[in-house]
């Protein structure tokens, strides 16, 4: 069941739930952040509407700086602009950002701790047709390792919109993970957030079930859906949102291990250096349990639509529900 502690969207299982792009909310998000703090400024490369930038820079076009197709520079100039007080947020394809300019985002934004915030967006394989070129499915790996870096993935976008907001009074280096498509809307205005903290969206917050799992990104709406499915074959499950890769919510992540005994993790990404690396990372220090991972297993995306493209890489609601029934071996 649903968790109505965290006021969820009622319309999560309809087939008519709103559908709304994450990387929207980012944008919004920014617009109202820029309305807090003058000192937030807004710097892409050449993508502004892609990135949704656009409607911080119609708002706020004096605090807008379009660096064209230069990433390395992107990074660079937003350091040197928080190092006098700006606040930048940096917008760009994940796969560009932090892809291409990861140096300079280790070295002058992180290295210095400097409070940027980078949005990369069209992550995952759903950008779909742009190809492996383009699906950026290595990101939370290479920015969750950099000493100073918040990473944060949201589920939907008014979570995002909720991340973009917190980060731009964190004054600390955040990245900021966006996908493209249209994904369902799981969360309301009144769903609480807070950097680095999970939260229970399925099952009892304190009660015993018979596996949790854990998703980050769009895919935690399939992960719902199977959660709600997994009740036809007298399986009981607890969904945690893990919005904060890093730093992760390791008391929520040892308390769904505890009270479930066994994981699935499910994200977007490869299965190594993301989501599920994270939670293991912290059971096997501290509680270790059966995992399985649900992600991209080692392989680059390629061309196709999105929904046929997360069924192939596996990461759709059959291969949730294998996983589940294998890690807490169940046959069928």
């Amino acid at each position: 069941m649903i968790n109505l502690i965290q006021k969820l969207n009622p319309k999560i299982f309809d087939k008519k739930v709103e559908q709304v792009p994450i990387r929207q909310g980012f944008g919004e998000g920014l617009v109202i952040a820029g309305e807090n703090n003058t000192q937030v400024v807004g710097l892409c490369s050449d993508l502004t509407e892609s990135t949704k930038m656009h409607l911080f820079r119609d708002k706020f076009p004096e605090r807008f700086v379009e660096i064209g197709i230069a990433e390395q520079n992107l990074a660079s100039v937003a350091s040197g602009m928080s190092a006098m007080g700006k606040i930048p947020f940096i917008s760009s394809y994940a796969m560009f950002s932090p892809g291409r300019n990861w140096e300079q985002i280790r070295t002058t934004i992180c290295y210095n701790d400097r409070p940027v915030v980078i949005a990369g967006s069209h992550a995952g394989v759903s950008v779909g047709p742009d190809g492996g070129t383009h699906q950026a499915i290595e990101d939370l790996a290479i920015t969750r390792v950099i000493p100073n870096m918040v990473v944060i993935s949201p589920c939907d976008a008014i979570e995002a919109k909720k991340a973009t907001i917190a980060a731009a009074e964190l004054k600390k280096p955040v990245y900021i993970r966006l996908a493209r498509e249209k994904t369902p809307v799981i969360t309301t205005e009144s769903t609480p957030f807070e950097i680095g903290k999970a939260q229970i969206y399925f099952g009892e917050e304190k009660g015993k079930a018979d596996v949790g799992i854990i998703a980050t990104g769009a895919l935690l709406y399939k992960a719902l859906k199977v959660a709600e499915a997994l009740k036809k074959d007298d399986i009981t499950a607890k969904v945690l949102n893990i919005s904060t890769i890093k730093p992760i919510d390791t008391d929520a992540v040892i308390n769904i291990a505890k009270t479930c005994g066994a994981i699935v993790t499910v994200e977007e990404h490869q299965i190594i250096g993301g989501l599920g690396s994270a939670v293991s990372e912290v059971l096997v220090q501290n509680f270790p349990v059966p995992q399985e991972f649900i992600g991209v297993h080692d392989k680059f995306g390629q061309s196709g639509k999105p929904d046929e493209l997360i069924e192939h890489y596996e990461m759709g609601e059959k291969s949730i529900l294998l996983a589940v029934k294998k890690v807490i071996g169940r046959k069928n």
